[in-house]
């Protein structure tokens, strides 16, 4: 009885880890995702206060994406263009924010920052459908 439940246990163990997304393999990805959530969806909803004042926070996570090692699974050509593009986008929306662009071209822009985000996510996670 106490074979069978170490080898359950065991089992549960390896398929939990295999089921790992790409954010929990990937502590900056997972860093980048959260504040691309706290600034996106409200925005969304017409409010553009959190992107705002958290862009230079979201540039930052960009940037380490591409200074700190990534997972060798993921470091894939694809993968990696479309994060130093993350980066690029990042600092680009920022600009945008300190010139007083207007909610419509921050939310244009912020958009496209997402898709990329999902891009990124989707290439990690080729099995899996994202949203």
């Amino acid at each position: 009885m106490k074979k069978a439940l170490i080898i359950i246990l065991g089992l549960f163990v390896v398929f939990a880890s295999s089921k790992l997304t790409a954010g929990e393999k990937w502590a900056e990805l997972e860093a980048f995702h959260k504040v691309m959530s706290a600034t996106f969806h409200p925005a969304e909803e017409g409010n553009f206060e959190p992107v705002k004042t958290r862009i230079s926070e979201m540039v930052e996570a960009a940037a380490k994406m591409n200074s700190n090692p990534v997972p060798a699974e993921f470091n894939k050509t694809e993968i990696l263009e479309a994060a130093k593009k993350l980066e690029a986008d990042s600092k680009a929306l920022e600009e945008k924010i300190k010139g007083n662009a207007a909610n419509e071209e921050i939310f244009k822009s912020l958009n496209a920052l997402h898709d990329t985000f999902h891009t990124i996510v989707g290439l990690c996670n080729p099995k899996e459908e994202h949203k």
